[in-house]
């Protein structure tokens, strides 16, 4: 084998990691590293020629990931997240995605003097967004939960939308040709069939792959690698079917399996942890490399103008509209309207399609990645600047978020957290464990099968939206660690312990070296435990607080006091050196001896759980 072959992959591997590790070290967007690198190693030095290097790989290559990460988009897509915001969400989508091209298009046709075909495309492309720079803005900004959550689900969910209407664009273009002018017909008569054989096929291998999990049918050990192998085969023969209707063959297939509940798939999708970041750092290197430097710096009238157009005029106008009828208090369509940086899948769409074009005689094929780049960057730097400042300035910043993170998704802890959810309050579990994960989804509660201590894990919780970390399991040191380390997002009074129980575990760490300790100095893990094998069980009083815990007492009924739910809906914990007790209008969530007279039967493994005192409220 080529030797020089061999050292041009290592090093896009290299720099894309260490771009990678550089900035979670930095805490700046990944993306601007990436391009850095990718510039340096392509046109500053000329180390790196991708079109020489990999030749008539090169397409197959960017186009594979780009389904890749349409997949995953798609695996992120859990509806019942979007309770409450779905209708700004829908209107973002689909009307302001409308409003969002048709303004950049047009701009790029009259500013940048794009030919029509082009400008409509590029238009398509820069529809969407960055959730992979979304997402870690609104952790350091931490805005209110609503303006949070449109920005972070219009952010995952227009990425395949944008795409897919990129990908129509282009079709319509192939169809008509370079010497032929361009219309909209070539789009509207390949949407239906390009929508329905992408659905058709990506439903069709979601199923299979299902029923292959339901059934038991895959090793744990190849459940990622079987489901990648069903999403290339969709990808393929979606596209073979109909050409460029793989990208919505992919998306669907991850949105069916995001939201199905007959199959555990978190080993499936935490495979972006390890491929994700690894083929995703490696094509922004090379499509960074591919880059015209010097188009890239040419920063003239008409490039700033049109960046002009995008964050000023495009957004503001399609936010304003699509929240017309809302209930979002003028703030917060302020916010939303100024937040909108491009990523990594603008930059991969438009480089997949400038080869393409390229290839069939296109002029100008190459100033596509040029102006998306130049947007990418200008967005990612101007958005990064901008989005903490604002939220202070419009006063949007949450100040005391209540999501609650819990570590350990065993029985009691699912109990736990559905009291928690049921007073109103977001709530996800963590866990290694997938019974435990399963029983928790069927539950209806947000769930993920993960390390508490796994760098992945930042990227699939909700960081901006919580407020507090309880550390339930039975290891008194890993709860330590993830008290410690989540300390510096939520502080060192937002989380929590259980008291040690085991006999090597550390009972007496420093308390800068751990979490607060939970409920009550004998309220160990292997106390609860033996409640509820015993029957207790834990159950929230939404009203009338006071007046039932006094008849639970005068019954001789043992209650222990685990959360306040306030009036105004914060949840407060009862720790060790702060026992707490709810004062009038308050609920409260507390763990109760069973009695017949009082409390219904426990679930067999506490996946359901049922809050009512029969005979008391």
């Amino acid at each position: 084998m080529d030797q020089p072959i061999i050292i041009g992959l290592a090093v896009i591997v290299f720099l894309g990691i260490t771009a990678q590790w550089l900035a979670w070290r930095l805490r700046l967007p990944a993306i601007l590293l990436l391009l850095l690198f990718g510039l340096l190693i392509g046109p500053v030095t000329g180390f790196l020629d991708p079109d020489k290097l990999f030749g008539d790989l090169l397409f197959p290559y960017v186009s594979v990931s780009v389904a890749i990460i349409l997949f995953e988009g798609g695996l992120s897509l859990r509806i019942n997240e979007l309770r409450g915001v779905e209708g700004v969400v829908r209107l973002l989508i689909s009307v302001g995605a409308l409003i969002t091209w048709a303004i950049v298009a047009f701009a790029a046709h009259t500013i940048l003097n794009l030919e029509l075909q082009l400008a409509v495309l590029l238009g398509a492309i820069l529809v969407v967004t960055g959730p992979t720079v979304i997402i870690p803005l609104l952790r350091q900004a931490r805005p209110s939960r609503h303006v949070s959550s449109i920005l972070k689900w219009e952010g995952i969910l227009i990425d395949p939308i944008g795409a897919t209407l990129a990908v129509l664009v282009f079709d319509g273009i192939l169809e008509g040709g370079p010497e032929e002018s361009f219309t909209f017909v070539s789009i509207a008569l390949g949407v239906v069939v390009t929508l329905l054989v992408g659905i058709l096929v990506g439903a069709v291998f979601a199923f299979v792959l299902i029923q292959f999990l339901k059934r038991n049918w895959i090793a744990t050990f190849l459940e990622t690698a079987v489901a990648l192998m069903l999403m290339l085969a969709a990808f393929a023969i979606s596209n073979e079917l109909r050409s460029e209707s793989g990208l919505m063959a992919v998306t669907m297939m991850g949105i069916i399996l995001a939201n199905q509940r007959q199959a555990n798939i978190s080993h499936i999708s935490s495979f972006k942890e390890e491929l994700g970041v690894l083929l995703l750092s490696a094509l922004f290197i090379v499509l960074a490399a591919r880059v015209n430097l010097d188009a890239l710096l040419r920063v003239v009238w008409q490039e700033i103008a049109f960046l002009v157009v995008i964050i000023l005029v495009a957004r503001p106008v399609s936010v304003f509209v699509s929240s017309l009828f809302s209930k979002l208090q003028m703030r917060e369509k302020i916010y939303i309207a100024a937040i909108a940086p491009r990523g990594i899948v603008a930059v991969a769409v438009a480089s997949l399609f400038a080869i393409e074009l390229e290839e069939v005689g296109f002029a100008g094929a190459e100033q596509l990645v040029n102006n998306t780049f130049t947007v990418v960057v200008a967005t990612v730097l101007f958005y990064s600047i901008l989005a903490r400042p604002m939220a202070k300035w419009l006063d949007l910043t949450e100040k005391h978020p209540q999501g609650t993170i819990i570590v350990g998704a065993h029985h009691w802890a699912r109990q736990i957290a559905a009291a928690i959810q049921e007073a109103g309050i977001s709530v996800w579990l963590v866990d290694t464990n997938g019974r435990h994960i399963e029983n928790a989804q069927s539950a209806g509660l947000p769930a993920i099968q993960d390390s508490i201590m796994a760098d992945g894990i930042l990227d699939d919780l909700p960081l901006e939206s919580a407020g507090r970390v309880l550390a339930l399991t039975d290891n008194g040191e890993l709860n330590a660690l993830a008290a410690l380390r989540f300390s510096k997002w939520f502080g060192s009074e937002n989380v929590f312990q259980l008291v040690p129980s085991q006999a090597g575990d550390p009972q007496h760490i420093t308390e800068t070296l751990r979490g607060r300790l939970l409920f009550g100095e004998k309220i160990t893990f292997s106390e609860l435990e033996r409640q509820y094998y015993s029957g207790s069980q834990v159950v929230l009083i939404k009203v009338n607080a006071l007046e039932t815990l006094t008849t639970l007492k005068e019954r001789g009924i043992p209650v222990v006091v685990l959360f306040v739910v306030t009036k105004d809906g914060r949840l407060e914990v009862s720790t060790a050196d702060r026992p707490l007790m709810p004062k009038a209008g308050d609920g409260v969530i507390i763990l109760v001896a069973q009695s017949s007279e009082s409390l219904p039967a426990a679930d067999s493994d506490g996946a359901v759980f049922t809050p009512a005192l029969e005979g008391i409220v």
